[in-house]
């Protein structure tokens, strides 16, 4: 099957109409995209948007051969026309499957939320699969049957959507997973492209014709990653993001419970809040154990707090347990971290804050907390074949 994008932006577009922001000011030219349309084969349009026939004789294609139009989601706004020629559009019932005079098959796929999602099986069997925007399959897996050759989805709105599909095996190594419904939360460039490969996906431009069924290799996500960044910068989101789209995650929480701590319970709170539901959280400082053993991928939040906790029981915070062993056992344990981080085979994502960009602690115990946690830093940083330090919100890349 071959596949045009008409579109690959919200039904609103990029840049959003009168839209003042950062990204909407930057999304012009070939970083525009109109709302998501996809033509396939020349004889089947998924989504009728306007401007649909402009944007089709741009990249090289005509409307005259469409023999089905269906639409996946309710259309705000002002009603759009029917180019002439055009059979009406309409929606598949839930499960219901249409055979299309061209020799495609088309099934709708129930959702989580309003909206159809399609099945479209080709007449040479390539297997495509389209989502509305904010939308997961109900039940994700129970027809797929096989797997997936391509799915173009909601990805950065719904990665979870993406983990479901992987978790029952709907999408392989091989699916191209291609990301549309692109809005202005994410910036255009390398941002996206970042984001997108985090997911195991793509983003391409508007106009792009691709091939149902062939491979396009997407970069890997690291095997080892490790996210620096200040307080409130943004870091553990950054982190859990680029886990986002995997089917389970074990989260290594580090902090632990602190008693008549109202602030310290609400900041765990709202961790806990945005992460899945997939996900399993362990509250535990033994992480090399975890490293060593198998499983699915590790998030570490944070490295700073295991720190502290290595330091309380070689009693570092005393200088005269430090000067009498503390120093070397403390040496010892972080070893043992960073040999496991550098053995294990599971995808790690660590969490840790960047220190020395501040005032000079006014105590020797605070000083050493910031030495010990800059060598720990720097030792795990080596281990890691991806390093990002998130600033302001923005992740800048120190090592790929």
């Amino acid at each position: 099957m071959e596949l045009t994008l008409l579109g690959t932006g919200t039904p609103e577009g990029l840049p959003r109409p009168g839209c003042p922001c950062a990204a909407c000011a930057v999304s012009v030219g070939t970083r525009a995209r109109a709302a998501t349309a996809l033509l396939v084969d020349g004889a089947v349009l998924l989504d009728l948007t306007p401007g649909a026939v402009l944007a089709a004789a741009r990249a090289g294609h005509s409307l005259a051969g469409v023999r089905q139009v269906l639409l996946t989601h309710p259309h705000d706004g002002p009603a759009v026309e029917l180019p002439p020629g055009l059979p009406s559009a309409g929606r598949v019932p839930d499960g219901r499957e249409l055979a299309v005079i061209s020799g495609h098959r088309v099934r709708a796929v129930p959702m989580d939320a309003p909206g159809t999602g399609y099945e479209v099986t080709g007449p040479d069997g390539d297997r495509l699969l389209y989502l509305p925007p904010g939308g997961a399959p109900a039940g994700a897996g129970e027809n797929h049957a096989r797997v997936y050759d391509m799915v173009v989805a909601d990805v950065l709105g719904r990665p979870d959507a993406i983990a479901r599909l992987r978790a029952v095996g709907a999408i392989g190594p091989a699916t191209d997973v291609i990301a549309v419904h692109l809005d202005h939360d994410v910036p255009p460039g390398r941002e996206l492209d970042r984001r997108c490969a985090a997911a195991g996906a793509r983003a391409v431009p508007d106009g792009s014709t691709l091939i149902v069924g062939e491979y396009h290799a997407v970069p890997d996500l690291p095997r080892r990653t490790l996210v620096l960044g200040g307080a409130r910068s943004g870091k553990s989101v950054e982190a859990e993001q680029r886990l986002a789209a995997f089917p389970e995650v074990h989260y290594v929480a580090t902090g632990g419970t602190r008693e008549d701590d109202s602030d310290w319970a609400a900041r765990i709170s709202l961790h806990r809040d945005r992460r899945p539901g997939s996900w399993r959280t362990l509250e535990t400082c033994e992480v090399a154990p975890l490293l060593a053993g198998d499983g699915p991928p590790l998030l570490i939040d944070c490295l700073a707090l295991w720190l502290t906790d290595a330091m309380d029981r070689v009693g570092a915070w005393d200088d005269a347990t430090w000067a009498a062993g503390g120093r070397q056992k403390l040496r010892e344990r972080t070893a043992e971290l960073v040999a496991a981080l550098r053995a294990t085979g599971r995808t790690v994502v660590a969490v840790s804050n960047e220190v020395g960009s501040g005032v000079v602690p006014a105590t020797p115990a605070g000083r050493r907390f910031r030495d010990e946690l800059g060598r720990l830093n720097a030792a795990v940083a080596g281990e890691c074949e991806h390093v990002l330090l998130v600033v302001a919100g923005q992740a800048v890349v120190l090592k790929e």
